[in-house]
């Protein structure tokens, strides 16, 4: 475990950051580093060139976004970034562009967005008003440099974001186009979930004596947990997630929780989004007094809450007798964050229950948690607004059996008798029913919360390519599917993953939107959901894919077959 010169854990002060950066971060809640922000900044700061192995939800935007922040002077130098973050797709580039915004906004850092789909225009407009930090996709990065409208002569660094995912998607080439228009004395930062031979090809070629660092792979993990603590996860899109965890709390009925966020901002939203559903949630975080977290614990153990929602360092060294459930509102941070978390259930003999919410992107964490740990964390399915229902009438039931069981019911007789003179008895129980359901508060207006699938990295590779025409790629679902035809194909040295990276680089979709593709001589077909088809025809008319702007459109009767 990292410590400071005094032996205690290593804070953001530790690493001597500006002041401004040390008040964005505390404003912001982060009480400490994680363990990538303490092995990646210090170095970073000194200019050092880094290979980092560390998966989404591990804190790695802001390991390498505070470091190009820190050595920022005013208004940069010029018109031209200092820093270049390459990222696999818009999405990525969009969250990476509002992190930089967020903690240097009061050094006002001005920031980048760039990614196929938006105009060029407003792009342009951006870069001659002056930008200090561009966040881009390969593909429009490297028209823009085609173009001559991104001048990286004063680059300082580049970082190189989920580089397996890029070279997965099919952006080797553009890479290698982007660093050697790059200044060679650049500093060059390369974070990976995964190290294949390809990634250790491009840090040799491209990183100077870099500093190493891989997280989530200590050996000996998994011997904190206990087969006392049943284990679960559940896929969520992040705008859901208090919808989700409302409903699994539902469905739960926990005795004690804790709930785990990142940051003091999320703790004390969460908690009055809690409370605004019906639950009795607290907040504890390190922004508190010892008073108000005395009252807090007092409250939880006298059974007046039933809620603590917590960051890791407020939460140290809690043992709560009646706690019966830990969840993760996000995957955490490091995998022996996750032990500690889970160990706090299922103590002492007692059994305890561990939930975990996961956004589609930080699935590759929970497989990293699963290597550590060696223990298999199901992903299940949200329950459903019938399901929530159905256990609502369930405890609807319990409640009555239990009325039922106290024999004290004889002051209501007169009622019953008088109400019986006019209806049937079960009509006089049904009614009795609804009013005990309802008055539990049920609430059946409830809306159902989408599904979203992993965006996986294991899975993701499919075959390569075979020299047969017509050989197909599956990467996701045929139905609700059209067919788009490229007008480029194996003579041009076109691969599945070279038309995914185009489609996902410059449209909405992400890799496993997209379904068969077929590649022949001299085309491609590709099938995409019928809803975005419109959307990938408009993003791809000025791209362009191993060097060749492709006509695409929806497949016509091509080969003897009706058009889609």
């Amino acid at each position: 475990m990292t410590e400071n010169a005094t032996g205690g854990e290593v804070t953001f002060a530790d690493m001597r950051l500006r002041p401004e950066l040390l008040d964005v971060l505390s404003a912001l809640g982060y009480e400490e580093p994680t363990p990538i922000q303490k092995e990646a900044i210090p170095p970073l700061t000194e200019g050092r060139d880094l290979l980092g192995q560390a998966a989404t939800g591990t804190g790695k935007t802001a390991a390498f976004a505070l470091p190009v922040l820190e050595r920022l002077t005013p208004q940069g130098d010029g018109a031209g970034p200092v820093a270049l973050v390459l990222v696999p797709t818009r999405e990525l580039a969009i969250q990476v562009s509002e992190a930089f915004h967020r903690y240097g906004r009061i050094l006002g850092a001005r920031v980048l967005p760039m990614y196929g789909g938006a105009p060029f225009g407003r792009q342009l407009q951006a870069i001659k008003r002056g930008v200090d930090v561009v966040v881009a996709t390969p593909g429009r990065a490297l028209d823009h440099i085609g173009r001559g409208t991104l001048d990286l002569e004063g680059l300082r660094t580049v970082v190189l974001d989920e580089a397996d995912e890029m070279l997965d998607m099919g952006f080797a080439d553009d890479i290698e186009a982007i660093l050697a228009a790059t200044p060679a004395t650049r500093q060059t930062v390369l974070f990976s979930a995964t190290l294949p031979p390809r990634i250790d090809g491009i840090a040799r070629r491209h990183l100077s004596d870099p500093v190493r660092i891989e997280m989530g792979h200590t050996a000996g993990e998994g011997r904190e947990t206990t087969p006392l603590v049943e284990q679960s996860a559940y896929l969520v899109a992040r705008a859901h997630k208090p919808a989700a965890l409302g409903r699994l709390l539902d469905i739960e009925a926990p005795t004690a929780a804790i709930i785990f966020c990142r940051t003091r901002d999320e703790v004390d939203q969460l908690t009055e989004t809690m409370n605004g559903r019906g639950h009795r949630a607290e907040a504890l975080h390190g922004g508190m007094e010892q008073e108000q977290r005395d009252r807090v614990m007092s409250r939880l153990r006298a059974g007046t809450a039933d809620l603590l929602i917590a960051t890791d360092v407020a939460a140290r060294g809690l043992d709560i007798e009646q706690l019966t459930h830990v969840v993760n509102y996000n995957v955490p941070s490091a995998p022996e964050s996750y032990v500690h978390r889970i160990g706090r259930v299922g103590r002492a003999g007692r059994e305890g229950v561990a939930l975990t919410l996961v956004e589609p992107r930080e699935h590759r964490m929970l497989k990293a948690i699963e290597r550590v740990t060696r223990q298999r964390i199901p992903v299940e399915r949200l329950p459903t607004v019938a399901d929530l229902q159905a256990r609502r009438m369930e405890l609807t039931r319990a409640a009555l059996e239990e009325c039922l069981l106290q024999d004290d019911l004889e002051s209501f007789h007169a009622v019953v008798e008088s109400l019986t003179d006019e209806f049937d008895l079960m009509e006089v129980a049904l009614a009795a029913v609804k009013l005990a359901h309802e008055s539990s508060g049920a609430t059946p207006d409830e809306e159902e919360i989408p599904e979203v699938a992993p965006r996986a990295v294991d899975k993701r590779r499919g075959p390569r390519e075979s020299a047969h025409d017509g050989e197909r790629y599956q990467r996701g679902p045929g139905g609700g599917m059209t067919r788009l035809f490229f007008s480029v194909g194996r003579s041009a040295g076109i691969r599945p993953q070279d038309l995914v990276g185009a489609i996902a680089g410059e449209s909405s979709l992400s890799g496993r939107d997209i379904g068969a593709i077929e590649i022949a001589d001299r085309f491609s077909l590709v099938e995409v959901p019928q809803a975005a088809a419109d959307e990938v025809i408009a993003a791809l008319r000025q791209a362009t894919i191993k060097g060749r702007r492709p006509t695409v459109r929806r497949e016509r009767d091509t080969r003897g077959r009706r058009p889609r």
